[in-house]
């Protein structure tokens, strides 16, 4: 890759690990739902310069059903699911939850549509379990002094099952769909799915101007923007090392939480977050292993 590339891809991970401090800086003062509603309006209206478009409102119309279950199950439910995680939970810890959605894609492909698995992938699922029940004992033990810590962290999980669904589902049912249309439809659907909540439940007392701007940064920045950056890499350099950005979110989440929220990173997050990544980057076939000789040479696959 380009140092441009690079740098962009440094840029999207810093942009989606940014997504867990705003929505920490932001679900107290709005409430989950109505700061994931805003999410997705903001999002939504950046989006909707693109309905201009005689190619994306074509492919809109046509695929509007399958772009309605994505937009629920990839950003509405997502999005208020990790709000009330941040409402618990430290913006670093739900950022390494978020980095098991890989391992549950080829877990549930595995399970119920029948791909197969090689044996580092099926190693590195068990060692990324092992990494989030690691986590969760820590969370647990630890409380974070909110007895609501361990709903949060299941909600964190629910996100990822979300997403590993949607996964699936737009492989299957939007093949032929351009990104962007999906994307657009998607945050549209969200933003029409969450208006009457955001309505019902607006807070009564009136956020703070910080809690505005980490909305505004969540909807605009980490939403629209890093959507954006996100296919203009996946043009350039491919889909496959786009989604290298997985392994980044995790330690720039750890790492804005940190330098802006003062959360402590302790040894325990760090050893579950190098497991899951290490499990990740074995099922998502970063991490290769090899036959080898007895000379230590790689042995040559004869095509029959």
């Amino acid at each position: 890759m380009k140092r441009s590339d690079i740098a962009a891809l440094l840029l999207l991970g810093a942009l989606w690990g940014a997504s867990f401090l705003f929505m920490r800086m932001g679900a107290d003062a709005f409430g989950s739902m109505p700061l994931a509603g805003l999410r997705a309006i903001g999002a939504a209206l950046c989006f909707a310069p693109m309905l201009a478009s005689r190619r994306y409102m074509t492919e809109l119309r046509a695929h509007w059903r399958p772009i309605a279950v994505v937009g629920l199950t990839n950003s509405a439910l997502p999005y208020v699911l990790f709000s009330y995680a941040a409402q618990s939970l430290p913006a670093g810890l739900s950022a390494i939850f978020d980095a098991i959605t890989p391992l549950l894609v080829a877990a549930s492909g595995w399970l119920w549509l029948s791909e197969k698995l090689d044996t580092p992938r099926i190693l590195g699922l068990l060692i990324g379990l092992a990494g989030v029940l690691w986590l969760v004992g820590d969370t647990a033990g630890l409380g974070h002094g909110n007895a609501h810590a361990g709903w949060a962290m299941a909600a964190c999980v629910g996100a990822t099952v979300c997403y590993a669904f949607s996964v699936h589902y737009s492989h299957r049912r939007l093949r032929t769909v351009s990104p962007m249309s999906t994307t657009a439809g998607s945050q549209i659907v969200a933003a029409l799915l969450l208006t009457p909540s955001t309505i019902w439940q607006w807070p009564a007392q009136t956020p703070s101007t910080q809690a505005w701007l980490a909305m505004l940064g969540l909807a605009v920045a980490c939403t629209a923007v890093a959507y954006l950056l996100f296919f203009r890499l996946i043009a350039r350099v491919g889909a496959a090392r786009s989604m290298t950005v997985l392994y980044l979110i995790p330690a720039f989440g750890v790492l804005w939480g940190t330098l802006f929220l003062g959360e402590t990173f302790t040894m325990a997050m760090a050893v579950g977050c190098v497991v899951i990544l290490l499990g990740t980057a074995l099922t998502t076939g970063l991490i290769r292993f090899r036959p080898t000789t007895a000379a230590g040479t790689v042995a040559a696959v004869e095509e029959t």
